[in-house]
């Protein structure tokens, strides 16, 4: 994972955090939000306390500027701030808090049973579409196959931020998990976030979050992130434009941005049987979207299906770039030259 030096707290502010962060009770919800997003329902069980004063708890840390919290439909989810110096502190905190002691062991042993929940909950809701999903994986190229050239288009190289439009079943967040150091996911499914976060806490990812959210207004920061993805959504949407045009505005300097969907299919059972409203994307079509989002497209690869699937459909990817880091270089470049 990437390495940073802590960034610097003000005095006033290092000293609210502190007195935020001082008390028992705040520390081990802190404890709590390190592993993963809770509700206040989620951690009057842990905790053993009552709403009003968990909800107390949560407002102190809230007003300190340590915790967030975002709503995903009638439930109110917490979780640890992204604000680099208030992360900075509770990592350097929390890291130090010993998993071993009985309470924190206790705590999270009960968080443990939340989680598990939520699993069985991802389950029942994976039985109940199960064919659906399998009946459209086996018309194109196995998803392992699209996720090798994935980790090889993006290498192996640290970076901070990534985001996961649509994010899914969560499954771009777990497979570039050891290279960003904070990752969220943005969907419109609840049932869909549920499966998420069962998935992304069954394989111990840690520095990721989802968040309910609309792709063509995204709750994250723009101009904030290295990577941005998104992985079989555009088919769903009325208008890929625009969503590639949000995806750009999350981009820092020099961040990338990868589509992956179909090309250009006449399978029209997938537009009436599961709400395919466009029918796969050209790489012209993609190309002069990339060009109104004022991104450069840097490469693309097909993955057509092959033996009983010869017919099906074949995925593709796109991999762009935020040029705005070139300009600069390349302006550097000039003055040292001159």
């Amino acid at each position: 994972m990437l390495k940073r030096p802590m960034a610097a707290l003000g005095f006033e502010a290092a000293v609210d955090i502190l007195k935020a962060a001082a008390e028992p009770s705040r520390l081990r919800i802190l404890v709590l939000l390190a592993h993963t997003d809770l509700t206040v329902s989620d951690l009057t069980e842990v905790l053993s306390q009552s709403q009003p004063r968990v909800s107390r708890h949560l407002k102190l840390l809230l007003d300190a500027g340590l915790i967030a919290r975002y709503q995903e439909g009638s439930w109110a989810f917490f979780r640890l701030c992204d604000a680099e110096a208030s992360r900075s502190f509770i990592d350097s905190v929390v890291g130090r808090v010993d998993k071993a002691d009985p309470l924190v062991g206790r705590d999270l042993e009960r968080l443990e049973a939340i989680k598990r929940r939520r699993q069985e909950r991802a389950a029942e809701y994976f039985s109940k579409n199960a064919a659906s999903w399998d009946q459209i994986r086996s018309l194109h190229v196995p998803d392992a196959a699209v996720e090798a050239a994935l980790k090889h288009l993006i290498g192996e190289e640290n970076f901070e931020s990534m985001v996961d439009l649509g994010t899914g079943t969560g499954r771009l967040l777990e497979l570039f998990s050891p290279l960003y150091r904070r990752g969220v996911g943005v969907d419109l499914s609840r049932e869909m976030l549920t499966v998420a976060r069962a998935n992304l806490e069954r394989a111990g990812v840690t520095n990721a979050q989802v968040r309910l959210g609309d792709i063509y207004a995204p709750p994250v920061d723009r101009d904030a992130h290295d990577l941005v993805t998104i992985h079989q959504v555009l088919h769903y949407l009325d208008e890929p434009a625009v969503a590639i045009s949000e995806a750009a505005r999350l981009l820092r300097p020099g961040g990338r941005l990868v589509v992956v969907d179909f090309a250009p299919h006449d399978h029209e059972f997938l537009r009436e049987e599961h709400a395919h409203l466009r029918l796969g994307f050209s790489d012209q079509q993609i190309a002069e979207w990339l060009v109104e989002a004022e991104l450069e497209l840097v490469e693309t690869q097909a993955f057509a299906p092959e033996g009983e699937a010869a017919e099906g459909l074949t995925v593709k990817l796109w991999l762009a770039r935020d040029p705005r880091i070139a300009l600069a270089s390349a302006g550097a470049e000039t003055k040292e030259i001159a």
